[in-house]
């Protein structure tokens, strides 16, 4: 059985707690596996949650009220003409005009159904379908391309799109789990450019060759590769620098670092840690 995230985020956790650590997220729109139905792990509680499984094979559980479990929407979903909000924030409203009622929140990494077939009547926007089923309006150019598959087989240009969409999260603050705009972690943010540009990796911040992923030499990598420190992950972007979500005093999130002690942006602590260089390149 399989449902729809239908909560701009949805929260995973490792137990069916509101008050255990936030391990991952859901955003709009995404598809998983239910695995089983189980209720609030507190005593005393009764809040119905689920076990789900995710695309890239991340287990957790999320609140039963967060998913839309109706089959025959899953299916219209999955069969329908997926698009991804490549904004940072986008609404969904009620008319294809400012003024219109916001109908949902969709942050980037989100899904919404496009039904680019039906005229709006004004210029730039575009019919977009909610996972359960309500139609509204968004600007077209709030919207990307969905991939289920590596999006080019070009490497440069895939490399280039990598940097391009990890420069796109800068500034936005530290999230322990967290893979939007309104905060992400380290992993959240290398498993997101990845997930957006058609490819699955690891969702931690460890290294698994299983998921598209080989260790090459250090000396080898190349902007889009990922760099990999004990319990943190960062894109290496060129000219010895990288792009990391780091939880640092007075960094708080997205930012850019070097590994060349010339330059302003250096950290030595990471270089010292620095322990191999993953690629879905041979």
């Amino acid at each position: 059985m399989k449902a729809i995230a239908g909560k701009t985020i949805v929260s995973l956790r490792e137990r069916p707690s509101s008050r255990m650590t936030l391990d991952d997220e859901l955003l709009y729109g995404m598809v998983v596996e239910v695995l089983e139905e189980t209720a609030d792990a507190e005593e005393g509680e009764r809040t119905p949650w689920m076990s789900v499984r995710t695309p890239y094979r991340y287990t957790g559980y999320c609140k039963k009220e967060d998913l839309i479990l109706d089959e025959s929407r899953v299916k219209a979903w999955e069969g329908g003409q997926l698009c991804v909000v490549m904004q940072r924030y986008a609404d969904v409203l009620s008319e294809p005009r400012v003024q219109g009622v916001c109908m949902e929140s969709v942050t980037r990494g989100g899904r919404l159904l496009a039904h680019r077939e039906q005229d709006t009547g004004e210029k730039g926007w575009v019919c977009v379908e909610l996972a359960d089923g309500r139609r509204g309006y968004t600007k077209e150019k709030f919207l990307g391309s969905y991939y289920e598959t590596q999006f080019t087989t070009d490497e440069n240009a895939f490399r280039e799109r990598l940097v391009e969409m990890a420069r796109g999260y800068l500034g936005t603050q530290y999230r322990w789990g967290g893979k939007s705009t309104l905060g992400i972690d380290c992993s959240g943010l290398t498993s997101m450019c990845y997930m957006l540009c058609g490819v699955y990796i690891y969702r931690n911040a460890g290294y698994v060759d299983t998921f598209a992923l080989h260790e090459i030499p250090m000396e080898e990598k190349k902007p889009g590769d990922l760099l990999y420190f004990p319990g943190h992950i960062a894109m290496y972007i060129g000219d010895d620098r990288y792009i990391h979500s780091t939880g640092r005093d007075g960094d708080d999130g997205v930012v850019i670092n070097s590994l060349n002690p010339a330059h302003e942006d250096f950290r030595e602590d990471l270089l010292r840690q620095l322990e191999r260089v993953g690629s879905i390149f041979v």
